[in-house]
């Protein structure tokens, strides 16, 4: 079980959450966070928030083409080998989407936790998650060390 510790906007001083969408955050071009920048700044955070909302995005698109798909697709194949690869291929398509809804919901939270000031910061540990982190896997809250742990954790009692 993870023990969860509640993040308070006051433990991580002013910048952090709905001061970002209260002032409209300006970013260069090209701009990439680093570890050498204030950890969570608010251009830091639209950064993410941006990347976020782009994911969650491409998501919805690659969905809305999935449904259209399979709403043109009968299904009515005469061959038994083509219906049962065209069932097959419908299985493998609504796991996607069932996948990309649980994905969107990860990503939903990323977003709140922008908005309440905790994003970026460990679940179990409050510490920074790293940058680098972030940036391969914008919705995760637990930081690499306390990641492993918890995986540790799921196969010693998984195996045993």
């Amino acid at each position: 079980m993870r023990r969860r510790i509640p993040i308070l906007r006051a433990h991580f001083g002013v910048g952090c959450g709905r001061d970002v969408a209260e002032k409209k955050v300006e970013l260069p071009a090209r701009y990439r966070p680093t570890s050498k920048e204030e950890f969570m700044s608010p251009r830091m955070q639209e950064y993410f928030r941006r990347k976020l909302e782009l994911w969650r995005q491409d998501i919805l698109d690659e969905t809305d083409a999935t449904l259209e798909k399979l709403k043109l697709d009968t299904g009515h194949e005469a061959d038994l080998a083509d219906r049962a690869a065209v069932e097959a291929e419908r299985s493998v398509q609504l796991r996607t989407r069932d996948r990309a809804r649980k994905l969107i919901s990860k990503i939903e939270a990323a977003l709140q936790r922008i908005e309440d000031g905790s994003y970026g910061y460990c679940e179990e540990t409050a510490e920074p998650i790293s940058i680098r982190r972030l940036e391969a896997r914008p919705i995760a809250t637990l930081s690499v060390e306390a990641q492993e742990r918890h995986e540790r954790h799921e196969r010693t009692h998984r195996d045993g």
